[in-house]
């Protein structure tokens, strides 16, 4: 991405400033590119990296459409959620912007239903499905009830018991955007992310983690991603099927996945970067500037990954879950062991209310050992001396 000095800047319109976009926003600070941010929340962290900031909902898809031909720009992006993907990748066709993926392809990554139809066709493996609009439900508990077209964790239950199947499928319709729930078979075995970059159709999986996820009710909720992972391999194959088979030919990509008794199954593939601060990860972890990539692909560049270190050993993102109550401080001492980077992602004044969604967690830490139980040691270790202190609930130790 490289300018003569009388060149002006790139010029990027990046949607979402909230925690899932810092390390994109970071890396486009560094690299000199001009950004107009947009995001809802005026209190977003990621506010502090942009050039002009924008409070409008990146899922506003006629304000961002105004938004974007309002600035001279040279590329659209929307790291770290969902919906925003298939918006950005509308917007960049109808301005002649270049994008890594075209709006087709950006609709198999956002629609859930769309995404399975696909993965079927294609004969990867996952989790057995139908679709709900009301009667009964072919599909047996334990299984998970989600929206279709909703990111996160909207509209998502975990269900172990059939008295349970209602009031989920209700509670996914209510969010969906389509009125339809979708319910999947619950795979009884341990998740895992590839984290992945395409170049002119070649697939490169650059580090596959272990999710370590919460229970109830913040169910599906990344407390940490450790790597490497103990399922790598099968895993990465697996995933490589998945991105090709949705036609996702550059940029990078997000797969969960879950390794059932006959395998790894697709949870979901997102042609975006994660929302876990996977570019920091992977760089610590394998020296590829994910980040960088993620900017040059949205520019239209063609570039291949090259790992460029031999790894950490084991590198690992560590989620911070605070109190309940309103921040007054954090304290987080100077003596941290392995310690690559630690995010806070809110200021005092803050209220945090119960932990229900990837949303409501107060930061992350980033650690790197000789090996994976060492990093997730420290990573351990980190998460318990780093101390949120409500005014009205004490501290967290």
């Amino acid at each position: 991405m490289a300018r003569d000095p009388g060149q002006r800047s790139q010029r990027l319109l990046v949607l979402g400033a909230g925690p899932a976009q810092l390390g994109l926003l970071e890396a486009a600070r560094k690299a000199g590119v001009w950004t107009a941010v947009a995001d809802r929340d005026p209190g977003a962290p990621g506010f502090a990296y942009a050039d002009r900031r924008c409070i409008v909902s990146t899922e506003d898809e006629p304000a961002i459409e105004r938004l974007a031909a309002a600035f001279d720009l040279d590329g659209i992006i929307a790291p770290g959620t969902d919906w925003p993907v298939a918006v950005a990748a509308r917007v960049a066709a109808k301005l002649s912007l270049p994008h890594p993926i075209d709006p087709a392809t950006g609709i198999l990554a956002t629609n859930k239903l769309r995404q399975r139809e696909t993965l079927a066709a294609a004969g990867v493996p996952q989790p057995r499905w139908e679709t709900v609009t009301d009667g009964e439900v072919s599909l047996g508990v334990p299984c998970v009830v989600k929206a279709p077209d909703r990111q996160g964790q909207k509209g998502l239950s975990l269900v172990r018991e059939h008295r349970e199947l209602a009031p989920a499928i209700e509670k996914a319709r209510a969010e969906s955007r389509n009125g339809i729930a979708l319910v999947e078979e619950l795979i009884d075995g341990p998740e895992v992310t590839v984290i992945g970059f395409s170049h002119a159709g070649t697939y490169t999986a650059l580090a596959v983690t272990d999710r370590i996820v919460a229970e109830p009710p913040a169910f599906g909720v990344a407390l940490a991603h450790v790597w490497p992972s103990l399922h790598a391999r099968d895993a990465a194959a697996v995933a490589h099927a998945g991105v090709e088979a949705l036609g996702i030919m550059n940029g990078p990509t997000y797969t969960q996945l879950r390794i059932g008794a006959d395998g790894p199954k697709v949870i979901e593939i997102a042609a975006r970067l994660g929302g876990g601060h996977d570019g920091e990860l992977v760089l610590a972890a394998t020296g590829v500037d994910l980040n960088r990539l993620a900017l040059a692909a949205a520019f239209g560049e063609i570039v291949e990954p090259a790992v460029t270190a031999e790894g950490a050993g084991g590198a690992v993102t560590r989620f911070l879950v605070p109190p309940e109550g309103t921040l007054a401080s954090v304290e987080v001492p100077d003596d941290l062991v392995g310690v690559e980077a630690v995010r806070l992602y809110r200021s005092p004044g803050h209220v945090f209310g119960p932990f229900r969604y990837g949303s409501d967690r107060a930061g992350a830490v980033l650690t790197v050992g000789g090996s994976r139980d060492e990093a997730l040691e420290r990573a351990e270790h980190a998460a318990v001396r780093i101390r949120f202190v409500t005014a009205d609930a004490g501290a967290l130790v």
